[in-house]
């Protein structure tokens, strides 16, 4: 079992809204711990976020259960109407969210009997209320999200393993089975760098100069996550057209391998350049070596078929491998382009690269 950083800050925040409930000397501080669990965000934007909403629900909640206590008093058949009408009101604002707590709020209030309803009402909006302040200022001052540490992490360690995986596959020595459990895997890990990259954007920096570098970096992420998904979709079509790619001629096989080697060591390349352990201009040397280009393997590829072609060869799938080499041409433009996009970061912002993930990288 692993306990992260949010289930931590879920229970700091519970203890500082029974604190500071108990310090007010608020009646029932139970309900400031409830509010509180609902409070807790992965995000200090969507913290503020949340908090601005469950504001909102509180007042609709507690309101509707003021209205209903005078109106119809406390009994069970009124509580459960209130709440109809609660949802209802929540939905149309497009409060789905923050839904729980109204509803918390509309029981909490309509429990309460007597002649001291609309103070203890009072009383237990506010406690609430607290709760979900409690929860906002945890969230805000203990252990603050680093997400973009977390995002190169997730993003580095699933790559590394779809370049694993990509150089067994072309090389035929992986086994079927092991490879659809991992493309599995990577999908599903590929949703959580997505959201991720999600927090890291929503992350506000306050100095406009900051906020300028920050929107190159998402630049740069965002194609380092479509390059590794170009990557992925390349390791699906290796593994789905295997059988095709097992009865290519043999010249043409070591082709293909050798293309996806220095593709696949260009990407491991490029992620050390972004953490600063490369030299900007040291993937030039790719254009310098007896490297055949897109051009010149098309019309290989052509003439591979016109070959089979006339020698009667029905084994040769042209249909299949022009599906595998389609995904290793995008895959090598998104390279080139994530090249140029960390070269051009990096010559103006290369000091701003993160001092943990230069230093976690070596």
């Amino acid at each position: 079992m692993k306990l992260g950083a949010r289930v931590f800050k879920t229970g700091v925040a519970i203890v500082f809204a029974l604190f500071v409930a108990e310090l007010l000397q608020l009646p029932s501080p139970v309900f400031a711990g409830i509010a509180a669990i609902f409070a807790i965000q992965p995000s200090i934007y969507r913290s503020y976020q949340t908090i601005v909403e469950q504001v909102q629900a509180n007042v609709i909640g507690a309101s509707i259960a003021v209205i209903f206590g005078l109106l119809f008093g406390h009994h069970v058949v009124a509580v459960g109407i209130a709440v109809i009408i609660a949802i209802g009101i929540m939905l149309k604002f497009k409060l789905e969210k923050s839904l729980s707590l109204a509803l918390v709020s509309v029981v909490a209030i309509m429990e309460i009997q007597g002649d001291d309803f609309l103070t203890f009402g009072l009383i237990r909006f506010l406690t609430i209320l607290v709760g979900v302040l409690a929860a906002f200022v945890v969230n805000l001052v203990f252990l603050p999200p680093k997400y973009e540490v977390k995002l190169f992490r997730k993003i580095y360690f699933l790559q590394d393993d779809i370049i694993r995986w990509t150089r067994l596959a072309v090389r035929q020595a992986s086994e079927h089975t092991s490879t659809k459990t991992a493309l599995s895997k990577f999908k599903d890990r590929m949703l959580r760098v997505d959201t991720l990259y999600d927090f890291f954007k929503e992350e506000r920096n306050y100095f406009k100069n900051k906020k300028f570098v920050k929107a190159r970096k998402l630049v740069v992420y965002r194609q380092m996550i479509t390059t590794s998904k170009k990557s992925l979709e390349l390791l699906q079509r290796l593994h789905k057209h295997e059988n095709e790619l097992a009865q290519l001629p043999t010249q043409f096989h070591l082709m293909i391998q050798e293309r996806l080697d220095f593709l696949l060591t260009y990407h491991e390349q490029l992620l050390l350049k972004y953490t600063g352990k490369l030299k900007p201009e040291h993937s030039e040397w790719s254009k310098h070596i007896d490297y055949i280009q897109r051009n010149q393997l098309m019309e290989i590829f052509i003439n591979q078929i016109t070959y089979a072609h006339a020698e009667g060869d029905t084994e040769f799938s042209s249909y299949h491998l022009l599906y595998i080499l389609s995904r290793i041409l995008d895959y090598e433009e998104n390279l080139e382009h994530l090249d140029t996009l960390i070269v051009s970061y990096q010559s103006h912002h290369g000091e701003e690269i993160n001092l943990e993930i230069e230093e976690e990288f070596i």
